[in-house]
């Protein structure tokens, strides 16, 4: 047999042999130096994560006080629509199955469509003629259905791992409940708070989402740099630009509710968590795509994983940058429509209040976003080639893949 026909085939990409028991699709997986070195990097985030949760935690004394939203002997009451009065503006309602009743309804309330059947939340007020006022529909069950559905489909398509997304994200949402929200009331450092928010709930959703591992890690480090960056370019737009915070009738009741509280904090704050998922997003798909390409081609070198990682990561930020800026003008499009109707020129529309806020925070999330992606993916082709290869294979007994000589092995989880 001739030396040709012994010679390993080469990598089908890259053109280098590839030994041992090497296959195309197996997953790279990281040597314990790598993992100390990750572990070295990360460990100074989660304390520091832990050190602001505890320092920033409002105790009970700096917790602003509950505003009542029912004067005393008034309550809330659900009921349901028998028939709608117009003329009178009066709904006769069943309440809560006790009977026959009236309630005040407004015009606007006509005028969107409340009828017959539908499930209305109304304020008893005992010095009135009519006794019960509207407050506003009830939504529970579809909004309700619609959760339950999320939730489902999600689970159906991504199994386990959408169990451990959903429950990551319910313990994000607490973490703002708990902790950002009552830290801003109580007069904390906005931008420390957002870090902090930001950080706590980076490890909940990925390690949570995606396992404790290097890929996921590596993900998580260049979301910190995205977030980094977005905090630096929030903290000095909101100077530069005199954001202000006061550009709703919602904002400006704050104050004088909660006086501790920085308005200009706010949108800071805001600003740094709206991209967060986005952010998110991105780096543990660049970190997966780096993954794979190693996976099917051990022999690819540092500088090539990143060369074609950018490649699927120039489309990522073509496709989400658009997908923020849309989000942002769905959001903002009531006052957009009222904003056009104006007769002032569009870079001063664009440039006026609240849509200011919302025109920064575009931006300043896009730079984040498209800043964290070669960062994200450099850290990836970076961790994926140091080390020793030891695949999926090599773990279960059934064989050992090696680098080709020369070449970098892979060395991180997948």
């Amino acid at each position: 047999m001739s030396r040709t026909a012994d010679r390993p085939a080469g990598d089908a990409m890259t053109g280098h042999p590839v030994t041992g028991h090497s296959h195309g699709g197996e997953n790279p997986r990281a040597g314990s130096r790598v993992r100390w070195v990750l572990a070295l990097c990360v460990l100074p985030v989660a304390v520091l994560t832990l050190v602001g949760l505890v320092a920033l935690w409002p105790s009970a004394d700096q917790r602003p006080d509950r505003i009542p939203t029912a004067a005393e002997g008034s309550s809330y009451v659900q009921a349901d629509v028998l028939r709608v009065l117009p003329e009178a503006r009066l709904l006769e309602v069943d309440v809560e199955g006790s009977g026959f009743a009236l309630a005040q309804v407004p015009p606007e309330a006509l005028a969107a469509g409340v009828g017959e059947g539908d499930r209305v939340l109304l304020l008893t007020i005992r010095s009135e003629e009519v006794p019960l006022v509207w407050v506003d529909l009830v939504r529970d069950a579809p909004i309700g259905l619609l959760a339950v559905a999320y939730a489902a489909l999600v689970v159906l398509v991504a199994r386990w791992r959408g169990v451990a997304a959903i429950v990551g994200l319910v313990v994000s949402l607490g973490l703002v409940a708990l902790f950002t929200l009552p830290a801003l009331l109580a007069g904390q450092p906005p931008l420390l708070v957002a870090l902090v928010t930001a950080s706590a709930a980076l490890f909940a959703t990925l390690y949570l989402a995606h396992g404790l591992n290097a890929r996921t890690t590596t993900a998580l480090l260049g979301t910190v740099l995205g977030v980094a960056l977005t905090a630096v370019l929030a903290s000095w737009s909101t100077r530069a630009a005199a954001l202000t915070g006061l550009t709703s009738e919602d904002a400006l009741l704050l104050p004088g509710l909660a006086p501790d509280l920085d308005m200009r904090g706010v949108v800071l704050c805001g600003i740094i968590l709206a991209g967060l998922g986005v952010l998110n997003d991105v780096t543990i798909t660049q970190a997966s795509a780096v993954w794979e390409l190693r996976a099917i081609a051990p022999g690819m070198g540092r500088w090539e994983l990143f060369r074609r990682g950018m490649r699927i990561g120039r489309d990522h930020i073509a496709s989400t940058v658009y997908t923020i800026a849309f989000a942002y003008v769905g959001a903002a499009l009531p006052i957009m429509l009222l904003i056009s109707l104006y007769d002032q020129p569009l870079t001063r529309t664009l440039t006026a209040g609240e849509i200011a806020e919302e025109v920064v925070r575009t931006l300043v999330g896009s730079i984040g976003l498209v800043a964290a992606i070669p960062l994200t993916t450099a850290i990836a082709a970076l961790v994926v080639t140091a080390g020793a290869v030891v695949t999926d294979v090599a773990v279960s007994g059934r064989g050992r893949a090696s680098s080709p000589p020369g070449a970098p092995a892979a060395a991180a989880d997948a």
